[in-house]
């Protein structure tokens, strides 16, 4: 081997053995257990000979065709009578002849013949064997693969089996492949002639642009017979593959099984930041949701401020000029003579009354004026969270948790999302998600209001509470004011006194009533926003785990591909 060696070849197999190490650690940080093995086997095998592997249904004279390739005169690959037993054989050079069995399932053959200084040879069981673990250990030896030998009938090549291997071979792994009819010897010139056109056109209708067909019979072979069928086929490996081009080739096949194992990954990929994407979209879609949410109910505090004041300013105005009205002289001296006959209240009491009126009026107008705005509040609440809860549901799955590569990724978004739906409707099941105490302190009897409902069911209750809060007593400061000044009421200046009064008052009230009710409804919208944010604490983590995750596989697949076409062309 050592003059088929030069100093490039073994330059690019050193280089190739590097970014084979990178494609390895690329594989490892995916998780991927069974891929990494298999570039850790295609690494530690840039060195060996130029692989063939033999494969083809039980029966078709796989074992036979090896013996009679190799020529020793011996019998070195056995065709057991029993498929159970059968077990797949490597057969390599060594100085003396000797066998290793590595497992029940891979036996290495040492054999001191010269052409397995260029070529290995892999004798599988058959791909139509029933035994466990025969087909799932042949393909562990396809990645590896130089070229790949398939042995059929030469009477009837058309078994499913076989070709259904050929496409996962061909399909995934677009290995080089020959065909090889075996016993043509028990097939008539005819029957030869038609299935050797049979398979060629077959392998075209499978993606082989120039399929190589060969017709050959082992036992003519071994019994020294003219028309065996080898010399054409000797020729060919001769002229492609031993004649000082198996290490090239070998070198060229390893570079596309790697380009092959990160164009896999790189699908995997593909699929994953699709899934990154569509997860980013929908958490963004759940904030602008949110966004849009708090804007449109912040809109509704502020039209029902507006209506409540307009309420308001109606009631505080009609009294204002009752007040008026009543303490002009003539209507304080009319009011006093008339008391005196018992016919109209003392002023005193007339000024009581309205105030008390006042207060009746702003608290039962205001409270069913607030009371209709609530609902359409809390309506707008409850389906901006049963949106979310169907968002939640619907998000869209692109990466399958039995995906070849990423099935674990997916599985583990699909628990957070899982879990993320549980929380969800743990969170808009409980009540007291939706209250608030800055919003209801001293309200100490609110809790027995909401037994009935729960969770985002009370939400029209629990906003309707605010009709019952003190900021709606606004008439306090008004009969305080009264109380006090009507002791001297008498002069003009004090009945100047009591409407200025009593208008301050209604202005301060109007002000408490704008400010108070905004300000609590607004922090109670912007509280539940947060609180429903906080469900969604995991799934962040896992986007934000999940982007610096992406990039740095995305980065490493990237220079593996550039490396790996820059040594494909040069070489």
């Amino acid at each position: 081997m050592a003059q088929l060696l030069d100093a490039g070849l073994q330059a690019d197999r050193a280089r190739l053995e590097e970014i084979i190490k990178r494609l390895h650690e690329l594989t490892i940080r995916i998780g991927h257990d069974e891929m990494a093995q298999t570039v850790s086997d295609l690494r530690n095998r840039i060195f060996e000979p130029f692989m063939f592997v033999i494969v083809g249904e039980v029966k078709a004279g796989k074992s036979s065709f090896v013996n009679a390739l190799l020529d020793t005169g011996e019998e070195i690959a056995k065709a057991a009578p029993q498929p159970m037993t059968d077990t797949i054989q490597q057969i390599i050079y060594g100085e003396e002849r000797r066998e290793v069995m590595v497992n029940p399932y891979l036996k290495k053959i040492f054999l001191p013949v010269d052409i397995l200084q260029e070529i290995a040879i892999v004798d599988t069981p058959g791909t139509n064997t029933i035994v466990a673990h025969h087909q799932e250990i042949t393909e562990q030896f396809i990645p590896a693969s130089d070229l790949i030998v398939f042995v059929f009938e030469a009477k009837n090549p058309y078994r499913q089996s076989a070709w259904d291997f050929f496409q996962y071979i061909h399909g995934d792994w677009r290995k080089k492949t020959i065909f090889v009819l075996q016993q043509k010897d028990l097939a008539t010139e005819d029957e030869l002639s038609v299935n050797l056109g049979g398979v060629a056109e077959k392998a075209k209708q499978e993606g082989i642009e120039h399929p190589r067909v060969f017709a050959v019979s082992a036992k003519q072979e071994q019994e020294g017979m003219y028309g065996s069928g080898f010399g054409p086929l000797r020729q060919y490996i001769a002229d492609n593959i031993t004649g000082g081009k198996a290490p090239r080739l070998k070198l060229n096949n390893s570079v596309l099984t790697a380009q092959t194992i990160n164009s896999r990954i790189a699908d995997g990929l593909l699929l994953r930041r699709s899934q990154f994407e569509a997860d980013t979209h929908f958490r963004q879609d759940i904030q602008q949701t949110l966004d849009e949410q708090v804007s449109q109910s912040n809109k509704q505090v502020d039209l029902m401020v507006e209506n409540l004041l307009l309420t308001y300013d109606g009631i505080t105005g009609q009294k204002l000029a009752e007040l008026r009205s009543g303490l002009s002289m003539f209507g304080l001296v009319k009011r006093s003579v008339a008391s005196t006959f018992g016919s109209t209240p003392s002023a005193k009491t007339w000024l009581e009354n309205l105030a008390r009126d006042l207060e009746t009026d702003l608290n039962d107008k205001l409270r069913a004026r607030l009371n209709d705005n609530v609902v359409d509040l809390a309506e707008s609440i409850q389906q901006m969270v049963k949106t979310i809860d169907l968002k939640i549901r619907s998000s869209q799955t692109i990466l399958s948790n039995d995906h070849e590569i990423f099935s674990s990724i997916a599985e583990r978004r699909e628990n957070v999302l899982r879990d993320l739906q549980d929380q969800f409707n743990r969170f808009v099941s409980k009540t007291e998600n939706f209250t608030d105490e800055a919003l209801f302190a001293d309200r100490e009897n609110l809790a027995p209001n909401l037994a009935a409902g729960g969770g985002i069911a009370a939400l029209g209750v629990i906003l309707m509470a605010l009709s019952t809060l003190p900021v709606l007593d606004v008439t306090g400061g008004v009969l305080t004011t009264v109380g006090v000044i009507f002791a001297g009421f008498s002069t003009r200046g004090k009945r100047r006194r009591i409407v200025e009064s009593f208008e301050q008052e209604i202005e301060t009230g109007r002000g408490r009533l704008a400010t108070e009710l905004e300000d609590k409804l607004k922090v109670y919208i912007s509280t539940l926003r947060r609180r429903i944010e906080a469900n969604f604490g995991r799934f962040d983590e896992m986007l934000d785990r999940e982007q610096k995750n992406l990039l740095i596989l995305e980065g490493t697949h990237a220079e593996v591909d550039k490396e790996l076409d820059e040594l494909s062309q040069e070489i």
